[in-house]
């Protein structure tokens, strides 16, 4: 049988028996530190990874595999590391030691999915935001590691982790699941291109999960664009959400670089915002030119927060942004409850903008939608006069739709 047909370990004789060999030497993990070695011409092995004293891993062969005389049998290898685990082994063997059984325990913490996943995390961590940050390690720490965070990573089958997210699916958490579905698969990765594991359990399993709608990106219909915009202009619970979610609506930045930014960015005599790479998607600054509403609403939300480093400081402590749910929340109030968040208003914003005629190219430039590679190298000013003029006929628009005086036609 093919290695990726293993579905228990440890393994079974008649499994043992009957896996096939590849083109290369490798090692299948069967349990505690203890691998089979299976060499191209079909000859196993049993072997145990184990620490030296200089710190350094290394292998012991145990005997070859089998149930002749100077071979050992699968409970056979298992019952000798065992032994070594607990110190009885005959005088003269390399392990015994208590030392030497401790560092086969560390080699099993080690294996573990967990000490993957946060091997993983640490490299990634660098290119997000901290609530990029906080939200993974968050969903690792609640759904993943109780349930596989303290086993070997390859002995968890494909099947497991397909009943794992199927029953993360039964609790409504479809989005979430996708999710994690996507971080355990980079995880997987990670060891596979560092030679730790010679497939991904997680590749392909998508195709037989559940998928829905984006919710984050809900927006409503055109047609009620106009009465969405004056509920917002009338909103009464917050000043400065009334005219946080204004000013979002008619820049269709990310709600997370309006509700993070700082006074110091910006020039609102010059009517510019530059939003600092480090918080930005992609990592690199990004200019935005602001309408001259924009510019308003800004200098009477300065009246209300301009003492604070932050646009939108917390209210228990003021050197950190509100919430995350802050604008969403505003909406569910306003009646829009899954019909229109944040982030929904890029999508409004490309919507019309494309419709009415705007080069698309400017349009993208203004979402900071770049493409990667050569193609993408991004100048923070690309077309900022179109952008510019753009940008502050798509605030006037929105006040021809407050005030229900529009008339539909297409840009030339």
């Amino acid at each position: 049988m093919k290695r990726r047909e293993i579905k228990k370990r440890p393994m079974a004789d008649t499994v043992l028996a009957s896996l096939e060999p590849d083109e290369k030497e490798y090692r299948e993990l069967d349990s505690d530190g203890l691998y089979l070695r299976v060499k191209p011409d079909g000859s196993k092995s049993w072997q145990l990874r184990y620490k030296k004293p200089d710190g350094k891993w290394s292998w012991l062969g145990l005997g070859a595999y089998g149930k002749g005389d100077h071979q050992l049998t699968g409970e056979q290898a298992r019952k000798k590391v065992r032994e070594l685990r607990d110190g009885t082994v005959k005088e003269g063997s390399i392990l015994a030691t208590k030392r030497a059984l401790k560092a086969a325990e560390i080699e099993a913490a080690n294996n573990t999915f967990e000490h993957l996943a946060r091997e993983w995390y640490a490299t990634k961590r660098k290119t997000w935001t901290e609530g990029t940050a906080v939200r993974t390690i968050g969903a690792l720490e609640k759904h993943v590691f109780p349930v596989f965070g303290k086993r070997p990573y390859n002995g968890i089958l494909p099947m497991e982790w397909m009943e794992f997210l199927r029953g993360m699916e039964q609790t409504g958490i479809i989005e979430q699941t996708s999710r994690v579905r996507g971080m355990c698969r980079e995880i997987y990765d990670l060891a596979r291109v560092t030679g730790r594991a010679q497939y991904n359990p997680l590749e392909g399993l998508h195709k037989f999960l559940l998928t829905k709608p984006v919710e984050n990106y809900a927006h409503v219909p055109l047609d009620e664009l106009p009465a969405l915009v004056r509920a917002i202009r009338s909103y009464p619970h917050a000043t400065d959400v009334r005219i946080g979610l204004q000013v979002l609506t008619m820049l269709a930045c990310r709600p997370s670089e309006l509700r993070e930014a700082r006074w110091s960015e910006f020039d609102l005599e010059a009517g510019q915002w530059l939003i600092p790479a480090e918080r930005m998607k992609r990592r690199r600054e990004h200019l935005v030119s602001l309408p001259r509403q924009a510019v308003e609403l800004l200098r009477d939300l300065n009246n209300i927060t301009g003492t604070y480093p932050l646009l939108f400081p917390g209210r228990s402590d003021t050197t950190k942004p509100r919430s995350n749910t802050v604008f969403l929340m505003a909406l569910r109030r306003l009646g829009y409850e899954g019909r229109q968040t944040g982030h929904g208003f890029r999508h409004l914003a490309s919507t019309i903008l494309n419709e009415n005629g705007f080069d698309s190219q400017h349009i993208e430039a203004q979402l900071s939608h770049v493409k990667e590679g050569v193609r993408g190298v991004y100048d923070k000013s690309t077309y900022l006069e179109q952008r510019r003029v753009m940008m502050q006929w798509y605030a006037d628009h929105l006040d021809r739709l407050a005030a229900g005086n529009v008339v539909e036609f297409k840009r030339a």
